[in-house]
């Protein structure tokens, strides 16, 4: 009887580092492959496996798949979809098990936040009812730092990296023009509701005066006039002041300063650029010159500057996730789970998808400061660890980093085409 195959998919917004979590779990299912088959991975996600689009990874060469640990993106593709109940979306569910019984799949890996939680969950209850049992297995992967149990997640500490490099060199740029030019310096980062990435602009700051000088919180309704005296205070002591906010800062009423008014595949507000507001509202208030930038792609895209204890904790998030499915184990998940602070050790542990799924980690009151413009000693004690070491990619003769792109060769389809 052949071995069941594994299928991996990645979801939602890549991170600097999902691709060393698809190359630890590529690595390990085959140096088990008396036990398992082929790794397959769906093509753009859980599309690619609704419209029977596997890509075969044996196909890939052992130096490619190592490659993955230091290249960013997705390298299989991936997409913003949602599975709704089965009540709802019983054709698709129906369809994923053709698809599974199709190309003797035995495994699923769903590499994503709690959005593809809950579908790895769902998948993991229905398979049965629909005939076919799978071991469903969560992978976690989220630059927002919001998924629970886990300590951190995986792409969170290399995006922490580089917003707080990046504040900090900003912010040198900016002091030495403030005298005759910009006063303040706004840079906007990811985060809808947690602000951990906004956070981690904090650790930039090593003595006091250095900035950041305010970080805008989306747990925390944004006070104009007090925003405004702290701004004005840092620029009279400093000569200038830096801000990050992050894209989820909220108003008095409780609404997005910058919603859009759109909506993405998943239902979240699409956001469309607090910065430029927070920047204008000083403008306007103090009369200060001001410049402001948004991270956006480049802070979840940048392996050039990726944390190292990033990179080996989402590379082991994949080697676990197939030792789960060797246990035999479904419905679950591989976590991070800190040990000690001091030093900072961590190990691998294991949650039940039905305690992950659709649900999100803030930032507790006591990692902000009383003021609420700042981090506080505890949210630097568990901050700062995550973005310790560095794991630079190699570098061509070109003078830029060496990534790989697989070739992603699709298996043979054997079902009819589906619309999804």
């Amino acid at each position: 009887m052949r071995n069941k195959n594994l299928l991996y998919a990645q979801s939602g917004g890549v991170t600097p580092v999902i691709n060393a979590t698809a190359c630890g779990l590529i690595e390990t299912a085959r140096k088990n492959s008396r036990k398992l088959g082929k790794v397959l991975a769906g093509k753009d996600g859980i599309l690619g496996i609704l419209n029977e689009e596997l890509i075969d990874t044996s196909k890939e060469s052992k130096t490619a798949i190592a490659a993955l640990r230091h290249t960013p993106g997705g390298a299989f593709g991936s997409c913003r979809f949602k599975l709704k109940g089965i009540e709802e979306s019983r054709a698709q569910y129906e369809r994923l098990i053709e698809v599974f019984k199709a190309h003797n799949i035995g495994y699923f890996f769903y590499n994503g936040g709690g959005d593809s939680a809950d579908t790895a969950y769902k998948v993991s209850q229905i398979s049965a009812r629909l005939g076919f049992p799978v071991q469903c297995i969560g992978v976690p992967k989220t630059i927002d730092n919001d998924l629970p149990i886990t300590d951190n997640c995986p792409g969170f500490g290399s995006v922490a990296k580089y917003v707080a490099v990046s504040i900090k060199e900003a912010s040198l740029d900016v002091a030495s023009m403030a005298s005759s030019s910009t006063r303040v310096f706004v840079l906007e980062v990811m985060g809808r509701h947690a602000g951990w990435i906004a956070a981690a602009g904090g650790l930039a700051q090593q003595k006091k005066g250095d900035p950041p000088h305010v970080i805008l919180f989306p747990e925390l309704l944004l006070d104009q006039a007090a925003l405004l005296q702290k701004v004005d205070k840092a620029v009279q002591t400093h000569g200038y002041c830096s801000i990050v906010v992050s894209e989820g800062v909220r108003d008095q009423q409780g609404r997005f300063l910058a919603d859009s008014g759109r909506r993405d595949a998943f239902g979240h507000a699409q956001l469309g650029g607090v910065a430029p507001v927070i920047a204008g509202m000083i403008t306007e208030g103090l009369g200060y010159k001001s410049h402001w930038a948004v991270s956006d792609y480049l802070q979840r895209s940048a392996r050039h500057v990726a944390a190292k204890t990033d990179v080996d904790q989402a590379y082991a998030m994949g080697k676990a996730a197939v030792d789960l499915a060797l246990q035999g184990k479904s419905g679950v998940m591989p976590v991070v789970v800190r040990t000690s602070d001091k030093p900072y050790r961590w190990k691998v542990g294991e949650a039940d998808l039905a305690k992950v799924a659709n649900r999100e980690k803030m930032m507790p009151r006591r990692f902000i400061s009383a003021d609420g413009f700042a981090i506080t000693a505890a949210a630097r004690r568990y901050l700062e660890p995550l973005i310790r070491g560095e794991d630079y990619p190699p570098y061509g003769r070109d003078g830029l980093p060496k990534y790989v792109q697989l070739k992603n060769l699709l298996v043979a389809r054997k079902l009819p085409v589906f619309e999804v």
